[in-house]
């Protein structure tokens, strides 16, 4: 077994733990590393953002992240065109601004430029390639045990570890959702997620069914008109589009001011008034507004509204086209649910993602169903047992970075009070041995 500061591994001096605890034959199936410190369960902008107030407060730490680099979604799973969907300064991470020469909406490489020197910024150095297989909890010896299956080239090693404090920062974003249709496994064409999506270069002249209407969708399908390809997206809910910027400013910006000083009903009025004068009657391009306003559907179902970045200009045009619901696929051609039929070459998926905890977290009380907190922001960051979470929130960035910081300062103060009992507790054993003689 091996005991955890941050950078070195020790022997972890098994005499002090119960006799029942060592011989525990499961326990000892696999190597065994003890975490003086939390244990961090994925390195995206969440798990940094803990790692580095951790950092600042002393408390050691071990960051865990399936992928082979930091913030593997922005790496791997996001299209080329990608820039940030809010100002930057509502997307910065806690103790770190963003570089004054960075635009007002960094593109995604600045923004992985940026995280990468976060990263290097407060020495974070993420134990990559290795995913937890469950987290549960011991109730018997009060630790967390972290079962992680450890891949390098060719080879794989099980890692135990064993802390008093889990920090579930996955996101929740981690798995792709990919809805089933009716004959899609038919279709012959191509067929993939949006996190798989890069460019439109290479669908030129193409038929592509973008089946999403959110952010993605509709950045999916500005992309593929802009490589002269011919995309139609299927529209299968409700949507609110507002202007990214209204008169020059950012209108996440402007509902944040407005926050401060009406209502939210009225804020989410004053927005919609803001887009009809901007955008126009966008119901009539067979985008439907939800009866709910877009900053209170975005708090209590999450559902971000899209920021028109130029793909109802191309609606409005005829460029792209919004279909309906689908109905069923066959070889080269979708039936949608008013009976239409479109020929097609390609499928993107623009159906988002979803968390992955209750895949891993082996614990009920504090994750819902879905992988999301039971309590809502801004009373979702902590559970019992030493459990927390980060990167839930439904706010982006600046939720995660909220949250980020008040999980280091709870474990920082909870570590703090243990070393110091452990070192009263060592010092009277020490001055009991010297009375001895």
């Amino acid at each position: 077994m091996y005991n955890n500061n941050n950078s070195n591994n020790n022997s972890f001096n098994l005499s002090n733990m119960p006799q029942s605890f060592i011989t525990n034959d499961e326990f000892l199936s696999n190597r065994c590393i003890w975490v003086n410190g939390p244990v961090i369960v994925g390195a995206g902008p969440s798990g940094l953002a803990v790692a580095a107030g951790l950092k600042n407060q002393g408390v050691p730490f071990i960051i865990l992240e399936r992928a082979n680099c930091i913030a593997s979604l922005w790496q791997n799973r996001t299209y080329d065109r990608l820039k940030l969907h809010l100002p930057k300064q509502f997307c910065q991470l806690p103790n770190f601004p963003f570089p004054e020469d960075f635009p007002e909406y960094p593109t995604k490489y600045q923004f992985i430029t940026y995280l990468e020197s976060y990263a290097k910024q407060f020495d974070i150095n993420p134990r990559f390639n290795e995913t937890v297989q469950s987290a549960k909890y011991d109730e018997t010896f009060g630790f967390w045990r972290i079962k992680t299956i450890s891949s390098s080239d060719s080879s794989f090693c099980e890692v135990e570890y064993i802390c008093r404090w889990l920090v579930v920062a996955t996101g929740e974003n981690a798995e792709k959702i990919e809805p089933e249709f009716e004959g899609l496994q038919h279709f012959e064409g191509n067929v993939m997620h949006a996190g798989d999506y890069k460019s439109g270069a290479s669908y030129r002249g193409k038929r592509v069914l973008v089946v999403g209407c959110g952010n993605s969708g509709m950045e999916v399908s500005l992309d593929l008109c802009n490589h002269n390809a011919k995309p139609s997206m299927v529209v299968r809910s409700s949507v609110h589009v507002l202007p990214r910027e209204v008169l020059g400013k950012s209108t996440f910006q402007l509902a944040v001011l407005m926050m401060k000083y009406f209502p939210l009903w009225l804020v989410d009025k004053i927005l919609l008034i803001l887009a009809r004068l901007i955008l126009g009657n966008v119901e009539k391009y067979g985008l439907k507004r939800p009866p709910t306003g877009p900053i209170e559907l975005k708090n209590t179902e999450g559902k971000t509204p899209v920021l028109d970045i130029g793909a109802l200009q191309k609606i409005r045009s005829g460029d792209i086209k919004v279909v309906p619901e689908i109905k069923k696929f066959s070889p080269g051609k979708v039936e949608l649910v008013n009976g239409q039929v479109l020929e097609l070459d390609s499928v993107v998926l623009a159906t988002g993602y979803r968390s992955n905890v209750p895949s891993w977290l082996k614990e009920n009380e504090f994750f819902s169903e879905n992988g999301i907190p039971k309590n809502p922001f801004p009373n979702g960051w902590k559970g019992k047992t030493g459990l927390y979470a980060v990167g839930f929130t439904k706010r982006g960035l600046s939720g995660a970075s909220l949250d980020a910081m008040s999980v280091a300062l709870d474990i920082a103060k909870s570590w703090k009070e243990e070393t110091k009992q452990k070192k009263k507790s060592i010092a009277s054993r020490q001055r009991r041995c010297i009375s001895h003689f």
